[in-house]
């Protein structure tokens, strides 16, 4: 069982009941590095990835904002934690830096380096992190921050 991030209640309430109406969707960018605490940023909306295959969920409470992610960029780095008795599924850090990378034009690379360089001030695995670059492909994308922060 994971600790709950260090954030407002209130947003893990609402990641709890996104994840109660869309229960195939995971937790991603924006919303889960909020979760991990890996931002300063507070998204207005919950970030969840579906299949590309799925239908795209109706919910109009919480608002949603809905990636599609494939095959092993979908599946790799997901971790289960409880929300409220909710299963939440959620990136885990590491992939989510990595999706950052992925989708830097529509989230911008500000957000994504902002989320690397706080996932290095944690301490975080470096050989995790390469994984799941390998996994989004994004290694070449990653490859040159990475060396500059070394």
């Amino acid at each position: 069982m994971y600790v709950l991030s260090e954030a407002d209640p209130s947003e893990n309430h609402t990641l709890a009941v996104a994840c109660k109406r869309v229960p195939h969707g995971v937790v991603c960018l924006l919303s889960a590095l909020r979760f991990h605490g890996l931002t300063t940023q507070s998204p207005f909306e919950v970030w969840l990835a579906i299949d590309v295959k799925a239908r795209k969920p109706r919910v109009d409470v919480p608002p949603l904002r809905i990636v599609r992610f494939s095959g092993r960029a979908l599946t790799h780095g997901v971790e289960e934690v409880r929300v409220e008795g909710v299963p939440v599924r959620v990136t885990s850090p590491a992939k989510t830096v990595a999706d950052c990378f992925k989708y830097r034009n529509k989230i911008g690379l500000d957000v994504a380096l902002e989320a690397l360089k706080d996932y290095r001030a944690q301490r975080r695995s470096l050989d995790e992190l390469w994984r799941a670059a390998q996994a989004c492909r994004v290694v070449s994308v990653i490859r040159p921050y990475l060396e500059a922060l070394a």
